[in-house]
């Protein structure tokens, strides 16, 4: 019970910087438990960093401080003169935005010598600038193997409500481990285990990396950092572009890959409408020369055509006028049969008329007679037997 006690309170640091271990609060993890954790260990594997790739990076690494959380407000006159307490301020750069020009709250201040850097690194950390507390560390970007910066999802430190914290730092060390460390994982991963025994105290403070060679002096010093640079220059020159372009996220790199092919396929779809217009293009020609080899031919055809054409009218237009002669011939004797027709009609009804005229006539003289005989009977009824009888 009293060594899980204290190794609550024990802590270490990391030496190097690896994006698997720096997500983990006691540096034991194998596996990246966020997406941004995953992006940097792919831009740490790949290579896609290049720590020593920024322009304006400049100065002694070993006399150079980080100074992190500082106000918007802050300027450099300000900065400079806070941190000219603990020596003489070689250079100082505020990194600003590059579109609005607004300070992006971390700066690098150069000092004159190495003992003025390790006493502001000491005594500066937790002081206030503009009534805001800055945090101090070394320069891990060319000083700390393996680094990769915040905005590719490494860095060190962070807030609770990012939800993105990194542990082996200054701000935030990682805890000595509770449980059985995996070394086999860790060794296959390239992860440096915690150092069993060599465990630290949180106000213990750790010192910054020291020279390989503690007697170099300061120009030596300047010119070898000068010389490296000019030939890591010199290297990412004669490099193809291709391959020497500074992603800056997972992201960029997918999209530099589906460019790739998107331009790939571009071209070969180029190469493909450029073959089949030469085909074209080819049979085109033939089929002019072919044309022009049978013009005289196809000229003969069209002069027959033609006088073909003129006999057909003529003879269309003769056997129109004999069909027109025919018709007014066979409508000059369908006119006549009409008119017979029309009076052998108006004979009959006329006869009819006069049929049933006579026929009426018929009958009225008939009953006239009958009524007449009729009548005459009477009478002599009449006569033969008297009234008195």
């Amino acid at each position: 019970m009293s060594r899980n006690s204290s190794r609550l309170n024990s802590v270490f640091y990391a030496e190097s910087y690896h994006p698997i271990q720096a997500g983990s609060i006691d540096g034991t993890d194998v596996l990246p438990h966020d997406n941004a954790v995953y992006r940097a260990h792919l831009c740490s594997s790949a290579g896609l960093y290049d720590p020593f790739g920024d322009p304006k990076v400049a100065g002694d690494p070993y006399c150079t401080l980080f100074v992190g959380r500082l106000s918007h407000f802050t300027s450099e006159d300000t900065l400079r003169k806070a941190m000219s307490r603990y020596g003489r301020v070689k250079n100082l750069r505020l990194v600003r935005h590059i579109v609005t020009g607004a300070s992006r709250g971390y700066a690098f201040v150069e000092y004159e010598t190495e003992r003025e850097m390790r006493r502001a690194y000491k005594d500066a950390h937790h002081s206030f600038i503009d009534d805001s507390e800055i945090i101090v560390d070394y320069n891990r970007q060319q000083l700390m193997p393996g680094w990769i910066p915040r905005r590719l999802g490494g860095g060190l430190g962070g807030k609770k409500e990012s939800g993105q914290l990194r542990f082996g730092g200054r701000e935030r060390p990682f805890r000595a481990p509770l449980r059985p460390i995996p070394l086999d994982d860790l060794k296959r991963l390239g992860i440096p285990p915690p150092p069993e025994g060599g465990y630290m105290s949180r106000s213990q403070v750790p010192s910054p990396p020291r020279r390989g060679q503690g007697s170099l002096d300061e120009e030596e010093v300047s010119h070898r950092s000068s010389m490296n640079r000019e030939e890591h220059t010199h290297k990412r020159n004669s490099k193809d572009r291709e391959d020497r372009v500074h992603w800056r996220s997972l992201d960029d790199v997918l999209d530099y890959s589906y460019h790739k092919t998107c331009v790939e396929r571009r071209c070969d779809k180029r190469r493909h409408k450029d073959q089949e217009f030469s085909n074209r293009k080819s049979s085109v020609e033939l089929e002019d020369k072919c044309h022009y080899g049978s013009s005289l031919e196809k000229e003969e055809a069209v002069r027959s055509s033609l006088d073909g054409e003129d006999r057909s009218r003529k003879r269309s237009s003769i056997d129109d006028d004999g069909h027109a002669k025919k018709r007014g011939k066979i409508s000059s004797l369908e006119r006549e049969d009409h008119k017979e027709r029309e009076t052998s009609d108006r004979e009959e009804r006329h006869d009819k008329s006069r049929s049933r005229d006579e026929r009426e006539r018929f009958h009225k003289h008939h009953k006239h007679r009958e009524r007449s005989h009729q009548r005459e009977g009477k009478r002599s009824t009449s006569q033969e037997y008297p009234s008195d009888y």
